[in-house]
């Protein structure tokens, strides 16, 4: 490893972590960030940015750029890996970006990945009980009663006591459960590996393993899903999982669209045997707009934004940076949120 080290961010980031990057170690460290030849944001945290196309002077200067890259901020476009001999390491800015890493044979190129994991947890913790809690406690009523400047007593629903089944025990599931134990809920957990060894096993009321689903459902309040689309989990929530959940109990996905049969979706909210459900991924994405979940009125959509906080990046900067130090002197055991080869998330 020479020694001096350059970074190029490869999507949008804004100036202050930019700065702060550069003050890791600037002995040791080139960061370059070319703000014109990279697509313009829509919103902060914007990773992917508005539709940018670069004209000829500009796409020259942009595989220049990334051609001098040991490192990059997030992924580099796939056609333009085999110009990049130097790469050797790529800082991710989400958690589940294995199948990508794997489409690109990144591990056969020698290049280590680092993920956002730990950043997203929270803030998408934070959206299932938004949309929880406006669903047993009334939201939608009380601006109905509001906007008619009506005052009529009325009795709801209460999160204490009643089961939160999470599909999946990983860092989604973890801030899921720490909110759900707060709010003195009973939580249950599915997993590959019910036995793993967990720091925060101590949230869950109990792991049982993912064969079990069918027959946890009925037990459960609300449903939450939290897993990445793999193969395994493709599908996993269908038409039996939804006919057996508890009549009128919520659904949320905060994992991947794939995980889920919308057919089946649609029918369990049409029937109103499901009772609500909040979608922050659907498949395909964007959902269409001819799609009827648009219209459904037990149904709260996000477009892929539960996530996204205006301190995201901070928190991925944060991990990025302590990674770079541990990098730079040659201990790359130390770097926080290695993605091992073959491993999708």
């Amino acid at each position: 490893m020479s020694s001096r080290q350059t970074v190029v961010i490869a999507t949008p980031l804004e100036a202050e972590h930019v700065a702060a990057l550069r003050e890791v170690a600037p002995d040791r460290l080139e960061v370059l960030h070319e703000p014109d030849l990279l697509p313009p944001t829509r919103y902060v945290a914007d990773h992917k940015g508005a539709p940018f196309t670069r004209d000829a002077a500009q796409e020259a200067a942009w595989r220049a750029l990334l051609a001098r890259a040991d490192i990059l901020w997030d992924f580099p476009p796939a056609e333009l890996l085999d110009a990049m001999p130097r790469l050797r390491w790529i800082q991710a800015t989400s958690t589940g970006v294995g199948p990508l890493a794997a489409r690109l044979r990144l591990a056969e190129r020698g290049i280590t990945v680092t993920t956002a994991r730990g950043v997203h947890a929270g803030p998408l913790a934070e959206w299932v009980f938004m949309a929880l809690l406006q669903h047993v406690r009334g939201l939608d009523h009380l601006r109905r009663e509001q906007a008619a400047r009506r005052w009529v007593r009325y009795c709801g629903e209460d999160l204490a006591g009643r089961t939160l089944l999470l599909l999946g025990a990983g860092d989604l599931a973890r801030g899921c459960a720490r909110i759900g134990k707060a709010m003195d809920m009973r939580v249950v957990a599915l997993a590959r590996h019910p036995e793993r060894e967990r720091a925060h096993a101590a949230l869950f009321d109990r792991v049982a393993p993912v064969s079990d689903l069918l027959a946890l459902l009925p037990e459960a309040d609300a449903a939450v899903v939290t897993v990445p689309h793999t193969p395994e989990t493709e599908g996993l929530f269908g038409a039996a999982a939804f006919a057996a959940m508890r009549p009128g109990a919520a659904f949320v996905n905060i994992g991947r669209g794939a995980v889920v049969d919308h057919d089946a979706l649609r029918d369990a909210l049409r029937s109103g045997h499901l009772g609500f459900a909040a979608l922050d991924v659907t498949e395909p994405e964007p959902l269409p707009p001819e799609d009827p979940l648009w219209g459904m009125p037990n149904l709260l959509i996000s477009p892929h934004s539960a996530s996204t906080v205006s301190r995201e990046n901070a928190r991925i900067a944060a991990i990025f940076r302590g990674n770079l130090l541990s990098w730079l002197d040659g201990r790359p055991d130390a770097m926080r949120n290695i993605l091992p080869p073959g491993q999708l998330y």
